[in-house]
């Protein structure tokens, strides 16, 4: 993660998990309270895109940690250097274990949504663990850091941490559209954020680097977390309008026929009072 790819690797990963999250969970929010979209609310049809989520996440997780040990100046599986009586590429080896965490999450959910051999809930704990375990990994991953670089890695601890907090709490307060939006948001800035850390840290294209004892750039750079948090919010109000006239789209297409049937169902029932 030591270069401009690795920090937009992870956070391209975050940001397609957020970008997909703030279109499933107003998707089911809106169908829960719509209940005749019965074509694209049904519970069988969630559950399989929480598997398919869980395979996705185990796929970018392997992409993850294959891509830390095998690059050309990776570890490939080496963690002690007997030659230089050190360690090997810690840097990586932490990476890797941040990846590792969330592979295990897309386990359990495949487990929990394909199975009854795991409780629901245990999906959104060990994504909560996962969460905690990249934030505590990289607390203790930037000591000694320039004053810019250790800035920069501070704001991504804020999401982080947020973000874990905010998993654990859906542990016990499940389908909560206010934490799941509020996770989404979080998901969003940390993959921005990420993106971020890789332009100030490792300018591409032979950018002019960034001063890293400036206090000018550090303001400047926590006022510009607040504007990608804005954007994240952005990206979610745009994404919910949309899948809020999808789904009255769809309400208006439901056939007359079972207004009628209704209707005919209510006449009878009137009539049988009658008589």
């Amino acid at each position: 993660m030591g270069n401009f790819k690795g920090h937009a690797l992870p956070g391209s990963f975050f940001l397609l998990f957020g970008l997909w999250w703030s279109v499933k969970y107003p998707l089911k929010y809106l169908c829960r309270r719509k209940k005749n979209t019965s074509s694209i609310s049904s519970k069988a049809r969630f559950q399989r895109l929480e598997f398919t989520e869980g395979i996705v996440k185990v796929a970018f997780a392997l992409i993850g940690m294959v891509a830390e040990q095998f690059v050309p100046d990776g570890p490939h599986l080496k963690l002690y250097n007997y030659e230089m009586k050190q360690w090997d590429h810690l840097m990586n080896w932490q990476h890797a274990t941040m990846y590792l965490f969330y592979g295990i999450s897309g386990l359990v959910d495949i487990v929990a949504h394909s199975s009854n051999a795991l409780p629901v809930a245990m999906d959104r704990m060990m994504l909560s663990l996962a969460v905690f375990v990249e934030g505590f990994l990289f607390y203790y991953h930037i000591h000694g850091r320039a004053m810019l670089d250790l800035h920069v890695h501070q704001l991504l601890l804020v999401a982080i941490f947020g973000a874990a907090i905010c998993v654990f709490l859906e542990v016990f307060f499940r389908g909560l559209i206010v934490l799941e939006m509020f996770r989404t948001s979080l998901c969003i800035l940390q993959g921005s954020w990420f993106w971020q850390i890789g332009f100030v840290l490792y300018p591409p294209s032979g950018s002019p680097e960034w001063n890293q004892m400036d206090h000018n750039n550090i303001m400047f750079l926590t006022m510009c977390y607040c504007w990608h948090y804005a954007f994240a919010l952005l990206i979610m109000a745009v994404n919910y309008t949309i899948v809020s006239w999808v789904v009255r789209s769809k309400m208006k297409q439901a056939p007359t026929m079972e207004i009628g049937l209704l209707k005919t169902t209510e006449r009878d029932q009137e009539s049988e009072d009658e008589i």
